[in-house]
């Protein structure tokens, strides 16, 4: 419809998004253009769809979005070629470098065709994330714990994290119960996811379940089969990882191939390349521990049976020398028994000889001696022979002395006889007897 004179003249719709397609279509700016995003909302049918997103880092909100879309003729190679560098398909939520053609449809807008990938940055990225995780990690001081706790020797009793009908666990199993060793392994699955978001929780709850019978088991060991390495994405995650650095029991990782790696790898106490390489390390530790035991029981063995042969010999040498032990002894004590005595005779002279001598030169000198005193005490008995001559009642009676006594006692006061008493008077010659009349 025409407008009048006082209207303002108007264009389609279509005739206005043709002038922006000629535009655009026009730009040298817009076409291969390498742009650095987040993919989101990405789709896969004949093409592939997704909106590219530049968040702000702060907030996370979204600066700006613009939808793209791979057609099929090329999609098929971009896959192959992301998939191989990253080792994971194109999926949301990645950073990723697209080499873009902006263009514009009147019927569909604003688009941006994709038509090369630089995985590289994809890989710097996914490498940044393990990174982060791994300095956190080891900013909270709890990345090497469980490499450092002491391996149980033999560890025996496993507990095992796997999917349930896995072919991984299957193969764990079946290394474990068919060595020729025939070693007896105490195990138990404790099941969970294994591949999609689910699986950090689904085994955290399974390290749960082990931690709560700790004392029951030896180690724990989560495994996974072969398959898409993008299905190990969920394995790089901090959550997962702090659980099995702070786990009190030691873990062995085996996921996915020898080529994978996950931040699982560089927390726990071992990582090996498979489930039968987990089997394999647990066998080849107790069978080494095994050969110890029997290495010691054989050296034990062989110590016994030399101590036996020679325990034999000595009863051997006994058995033919024990009828004549009694005679060769009491032959040997009597030698001894003569020594001895011999040996006292002759210490016995040797220490009687100088008291004999001592005893001889004291036996003269006693002698000498008593010969001293008894000439001493002849002299002096003399001497008191004299003395007592001279002083004896006799010689004082011979000198003209009596002794007047008065019933066998000696006068001495006249004062004390009284009169009447008998007086026996003693002369040098003969005795008088008198009676003491009183004075007139």
């Amino acid at each position: 419809m025409n407008g009048t004179a006082d209207s303002p003249k108007a264009i389609s719709l279509l005739r206005l998004t043709e002038r922006i397609s000629q535009l655009l279509n026009a730009s040298a700016g817009l076409t291969d253009v390498w742009v650095e995003a987040e993919t989101s909302d990405l789709r896969r049918s004949a093409h592939v769809y997704l909106e590219l997103v530049q968040k702000d880092p702060a907030t996370g909100q979204p600066l700006a979005r613009l939808r793209a879309t791979i057609w099929r003729n090329v999609a098929a190679r971009l896959d192959a070629e992301f998939h191989a560098a990253t080792g994971r398909p194109l999926e949301s939520g990645m950073k990723v470098r697209v080499r873009v053609t902006v263009s514009f449809h009147s019927a569909y807008g604003l688009s941006a065709n994709i038509t090369a990938i630089d995985p590289s940055y994809t890989v710097g990225d996914l490498m940044r994330l393990r990174l982060e995780i791994l300095t956190r990690l080891r900013a909270e001081g709890i990345l090497d714990l469980n490499r450092t706790l002491p391996w149980p020797v033999p560890a025996l009793r496993v507990a095992v994290i796997s999917a349930p009908g896995a072919a991984g666990y299957g193969d764990f199993i079946h290394q474990l119960f068919t060595t020729p060793a025939r070693l007896r392994f105490d195990v138990r699955l404790f099941p969970a996811l294994m591949q999609g978001d689910r699986t950090p929780a689904a085994i955290i709850a399974a390290l749960d379940a082990i931690a709560a019978e700790e004392e029951r088991w030896d180690c724990v060991v989560i495994i996974r089969g072969g398959g898409a390495t993008a299905d190990l994405a969920a394995f790089d995650n901090y959550d997962l990882a702090a659980n099995i650095a702070q786990f009190p029991l030691p873990v062995i990782v085996g996921i996915g191939h020898e080529r994978d790696t996950t931040v699982l790898d560089y927390v726990a106490a071992l990582r090996v390349k498979t489930p039968t390489a987990a089997a394999e390390y647990l066998i080849s530790q107790a069978l080494d521990l095994l050969g110890r035991l029997d290495d010691i029981a054989s050296r034990i063995a062989s110590r016994a049976s030399a101590l036996v042969a020679e325990a034999r010999e000595h009863l051997a040498y006994a058995s033919a020398a024990l009828p004549h032990l009694p005679e060769r002894a009491l032959a040997t004590a009597r030698q001894r028994l003569d020594t001895a005595m011999g040996a006292i005779t002759r210490t016995a002279a040797a220490r009687l000889q100088p008291e004999h001598t001592r005893l001889a030169r004291l036996a003269d000198s006693l002698a000498a001696s008593t010969s001293r005193h008894t000439e001493r005490a002849r002299v002096g008995l003399d001497e008191m022979e004299r003395l007592l001559a001279v002083l004896s009642p006799q010689a004082t009676l011979s000198r003209g002395y009596s002794i007047t006594r008065v019933d066998g006692h000696a006068v001495t006061d006249a004062s004390q006889v009284p009169p009447g008493s008998t007086l026996v008077t003693t002369l040098a010659t003969g005795t008088l007897r008198s009676t003491l009349t009183p004075e007139p």
